[in-house]
């Protein structure tokens, strides 16, 4: 069972991702069947800003990925559930949506947590505090992502 940290709880700040994320080449996920008709309902459900930041052309474009800024923050849909990812999994409630946060040399990565299919974000340590990405992210997940397991 997830554990629910209150979103002002979340010590993110100062945070950086391994690699600088400028570019817009995003590896696309390849989604179970559950998952595609989900990925597709989110992606056309996603904000055009999230955390101030525009959105961007992914390459290559997929209905599976999208980003903003630069560097770029990624969203990836119909990834593999995460090794980190446990039943004894810590996670972070933000807006409604359950994000299983893993810190990265610059910066974090959160995965949707009981959702039916998985939601990557990797947000640069330039964002920090990196978690409020996903407070624009939240409605999107919430309408067309429903709740399970993936």
């Amino acid at each position: 069972m997830a554990a629910t940290v209150a979103l002002a709880l979340v010590p993110v700040a100062g945070c950086s991702f391994a690699k600088d994320s400028g570019d817009a080449e995003v590896p696309v996920p390849t989604p179970s069947p559950q998952a595609v008709a989900i990925c597709r309902a989110l992606h056309k459900e996603l904000p055009g800003t999230v955390n101030g930041l525009e959105r961007r052309t992914a390459e290559p474009a997929s209905d599976y990925t999208a980003l903003w800024g630069d560097p770029a923050v990624r969203l990836r849909c119909g990834v593999p559930r995460p090794e980190a990812m446990t039943s004894a999994t810590e996670s972070v409630e933000v807006n409604g949506v359950d994000w299983l946060p893993e810190k990265q040399k610059d910066g974090y990565r959160f995965t949707t947590v009981l959702r039916r299919a998985y939601v990557e974000v990797t947000v640069p340590g330039k964002y920090a505090p990196e978690i409020n990405v996903l407070l624009d992210l939240a409605h999107a997940v919430k309408e067309t992502v429903p709740k399970g397991v993936a």
